[in-house]
């Protein structure tokens, strides 16, 4: 698949910002398309299965996996996360701009399958910051809030194989910076 820059992989640790930093772009750039992961977690309330994940058992995620079905997956947190290859052909045939949400180590599998996509890493500010978002979310666990972090911290080690970084300290910097490298003029990227 050629990217002729309609496929983009945007990452960032847990409580990075990534998805409202898509949103903002989103709005901006209307032919602009998510693609919808697969999850075994469950469903949290004003989430809708299909749009916001494809919510499945850990049995029909592991047959999916036997069955070639994930361009690239991931177990994190006790949960399964994974991208679906129809996911790809579907918004293909649409016309879209691709753009897929995903953990680091997916996304550097996913650039190895597609090396024309363009891979964008979202940096928080500060490790401080990162642990008052992850708690501030009220979701997790001290010892789940804790191993988010962690995982973070080395997440973040990977960014220098990304091919563009932009730290959300003012998120409507940061959904410029990430607007101006989807829409290919990327002059003042970060990295």
């Amino acid at each position: 698949m050629k990217n002729q820059r309609n496929l983009f992989v945007i990452s960032g640790p847990s409580g990075s910002g990534k998805n409202t930093v898509y949103d903002g772009v989103r709005a901006r750039i209307p032919e602009i398309a998510q693609t919808v992961s697969a999850t075994t977690r469950a469903i949290r309330d004003g989430e809708i299965d299909g749009v916001d994940y494809y919510f499945m058992s850990v049995e029909e995620f592991q047959r999916k996996i036997k069955e070639d079905a994930f361009i690239e997956y991931v177990n994190y947190g006790h949960n399964y996360y994974g991208t679906l290859k129809s996911e790809i052909t579907r918004l293909t045939e649409m016309g879209k701009i691709i753009v897929l949400i995903i953990e680091v180590n997916g996304a550097l599998r996913f650039k190895e399958l597609y090396p024309d996509a363009e891979t964008i890493f979202i940096i928080p500010p500060s490790v401080e910051e990162l642990r008052h978002r992850i708690v501030g979310r009220g979701q997790n666990t001290a010892e789940e809030t804790e191993n988010r972090l962690q995982i973070a911290i080395d997440e973040m080690e990977n960014m220098d194989k990304y091919d563009h970084c932009v730290i959300n300290d003012d998120l409507n910097q940061c959904i410029e910076e990430v607007y101006h490298i989807i829409k290919g003029d990327d002059q003042n990227d970060q990295y």
